[in-house]
């Protein structure tokens, strides 16, 4: 896969094959997504696909920022799960740190992180079944999704572009009736759930159009590096949650929806089960917030609060040292994997000892799985494209960076 400053040869066999260009400006490929099929007649025979018109150069971009300018870097990787890859980063930058993060600071990521994955998720169902022509689903998913973005935009002032989690903790403590919107959202969502499931999992044409198609084996999707619900709907057990936890994850009960036969409706099972799973989560989280700071101690790095900086000179000073010159971070390298809504999402940070980052890459996981779609549309239809397309949720933002 790559940018390709020419069509790749496909090289047709016979008069009764054609070429065809599907993108990159199709709505059906969730982005500047660009392939390449080889057909005969409405079948599949090869798919090239061709990605880089979305690039942005934001690894690139990472080394000539200070470690905390980078977060708002990374909100825009994967611009549907933000949060996500703000933590992910974070945390990096603390193991290389060695903080300690307060109790509460965790608890709140695990909170916003799962809403994050019940809003990315609900972006991922609404979109997908507008594209197998249920339109209906779409409204109702972004009815609830415009509840998450109000929230988001409560505890940091942005809707999407939140930066809220920082190295070290949080940007600032949640506003007064952040808890209450939450609590209010937790409880109605199980029934929103139930109006999707009632609109779509036994609907037959909506059957019909999934069950069967873009079968991906459980051999094959470990050898292309799929992760996340494209992985678990093969049959493959793993969450990085639960088998590797992060920000104390040990301490919450969840089920993690495994399905075995590597379909399209397979993958949009899981997905459906990850929505409650995921309220459950955010649920165990509000009730027991642990109080408490919300940053690290470590004045150095992380930026101390406004009230104190109006009375405590030194305060005042590290402020002024940190935003100005940033904070220096010992020589060493870390890799840091959590679960995003679609799959392993992992960044591996590479300090000199500088304030400034040697390298960062992001290790994706729709570049990862969109390695998997010709082997699930190749000698199938082209009508199934469209359905193998919106059951990887790809974003092409974290494959083109």
């Amino acid at each position: 896969m790559g940018h390709l400053s020419s069509p790749p040869v496909l090289d047709p066999t016979a008069d009764r094959t054609m070429i065809l260009n599907m993108g990159p400006q199709h709505p059906s490929t969730h982005g500047v997504l660009r392939l390449l099929l080889e057909i005969d007649g409405e079948a599949v025979v090869r798919m090239v696909p061709d990605i880089g018109f979305l690039h942005t150069g934001i690894e690139k971009t990472c080394e000539a920022k200070f470690y905390q300018q980078v977060v708002p870097l990374t909100d825009r990787i994967d611009y549907l799960c933000p949060m996500v890859n703000n933590l992910c980063y974070v945390m990096a930058v603390e193991k290389l740190l060695g903080l300690e993060i307060p109790p509460r600071a965790q608890w709140m990521r695990v909170l916003l992180a799962e809403l994050q994955r019940i809003s990315s998720h609900l972006v991922w169902l609404g979109t997908h079944a507008m594209d197998i022509g249920a339109m209906s689903v779409f409204l109702y998913c972004f009815r609830e999704r415009e509840e998450l973005l109000r929230i988001y935009e409560m505890v940091s002032g942005q809707r999407m572009m939140t930066s809220y989690f920082r190295i070290g903790g949080l940007a600032m403590e949640p506003p007064l009736g952040f808890f209450e919107a939450v609590k209010k959202f937790l409880k109605i969502f199980p029934e929103r759930v139930d109006e999707y499931e009632n609109l779509l999992t036994g609907n037959f044409i909506f059957i019909d159009r999934l069950k069967g198609v873009a079968i991906v084996s459980a051999e094959d999707a470990l050898a292309l590096g799929l992760s996340g619900p494209s992985l678990r709907a093969s049959g493959v057990d793993f969450d990085i949650r639960r088998d590797m936890p992060y920000c104390g994850y040990e301490k919450f009960s969840f089920k993690v929806p495994v399905a075995k036969d590597g379909d399209v409706w397979a993958r949009y099972i899981c997905r459906v089960q990850e929505l409650r799973e995921s309220n459950k989560i955010a649920q165990q989280a509000l009730d027991g917030m642990p109080s408490g700071s919300i940053k690290a101690e470590a004045p150095k790095v992380v930026l101390p609060d406004r009230e104190k900086m109006k009375t405590q000179m030194e305060a005042l000073i590290y402020h002024f040292k940190i935003v100005t010159e940033g904070f220096t971070v010992p020589a060493g390298e870390v890799y840091q994997a959590i679960e995003s809504p679609r799959g392993e999402m992992g960044y591996y940070v590479v300090s000199d000892g500088t304030a400034k980052p040697m390298r960062v890459h992001m290790r994706s996981p729709s570049y990862a799985n969109l390695q998997a779609l010709p082997k699930m549309c190749e000698g199938r239809l082209i009508a199934d494209v469209v359905a193998a397309i919106g059951s990887i949720d790809i974003v092409l933002g974290e494959i083109d960076r």
